[in-house]
C-alpha cells in the first residue's frame, strides 16, 4: 500500500489554453475558481501541493508554484517539472481543467496497490486520462528522454511506462469531465443550472 502521508499533489496549470482563449484554471464555475475546487479535492490525499504554471496569479492560492523547466513543451514538460520538484515517491497529478473532480474519485488511484506500476491512471468512457493519475517520481527520466527527442505528448510517455488503467464507475464520468473549449464550459454551466 502507498504511504498516504507521503504523496505530493501536482496540478498542471501551465497550458496556453489556446482553445479556451484564457487561463482555464482561473475560470469560475458556481462561484468557485477551477483551481480552488481542484485543490479542495486533492488536499485530503496529499501532504504537499505543487502548481506547475508560469502564471504568477496562481501564487494567490498559497502553494508552491514552479515554472515549466522546459518551455513550450506541453503537459509532458509540466509533468517533468512537477516530478523534478517533488520530494515524494508517489505523485497525484491533475490538470487544472477538471472542475468537478471529487476526492472519492481520486481515492481510487491512492488505494490501488501500485507497487508494480510506474503510473496508475483513470479511464472514462473508453478514454484514458493521464492527467488524472498517480506517477512514481522516477517517471521523470522517461519524460526527459522524450522531451530531449522533441516529443511533447504525455500519452507517448504513459505508453512507454509500466501503466495500470482503472476504469471509472460510469456514474463518476461526470466528475472527470475536462473542459477545454468555451462551448464545453458554457455547456457545463448550463447543465449545472438546470
Amino acid at each position: 500500500m502507498i504511504d498516504k502521508k507521503n504523496i505530493t499533489g501536482i496540478i498542471l496549470a501551465g497550458g496556453k489554453s489556446s482553445r479556451m482563449g484564457l487561463d482555464k484554471g482561473l475560470l469560475r464555475l458556481n462561484g468557485s475558481i477551477f483551481m480552488s475546487h481542484i485543490i479542495d479535492a486533492i488536499k485530503p490525499l496529499v501532504n504537499h501541493i505543487i502548481i506547475v504554471s508560469n502564471n504568477p496569479e496562481y501564487d494567490a492560492f498559497g502553494y508552491k508554484r514552479i515554472n515549466d523547466l522546459i518551455k513550450d513543451s506541453g503537459p509532458l514538460a509540466g509533468l517533468y517539472s512537477g516530478l523534478h520538484h517533488s520530494k515524494s515517491e508517489n505523485n497525484l497529478v491533475l490538470s487544472c481543467d477538471v472542475p468537478l473532480i471529487k476526492t472519492f474519485v481520486l481515492e481510487q488511484l491512492i488505494n490501488f496497490d501500485n507497487e508494480n506500476f510506474d503510473v496508475v491512471q483513470l479511464q472514462s468512457k473508453g478514454r484514458t486520462m493521464p492527467l488524472i493519475a498517480l506517477y512514481k517520481k522516477h517517471c521523470l527520466h522517461k519524460c526527459l528522454e522524450l522531451l530531449n527527442n522533441h516529443e511533447k505528448r504525455l500519452r507517448i510517455a504513459v505508453a512507454q511506462l509500466n501503466t495500470k488503467t482503472i476504469s471509472n464507475d460510469s456514474e463518476w464520468d461526470q466528475y472527470v469531465k475536462n473542459i477545454n473549449t468555451t462551448s464545453q464550459f458554457n455547456e457545463l454551466k448550463h447543465e449545472l443550472e438546470h
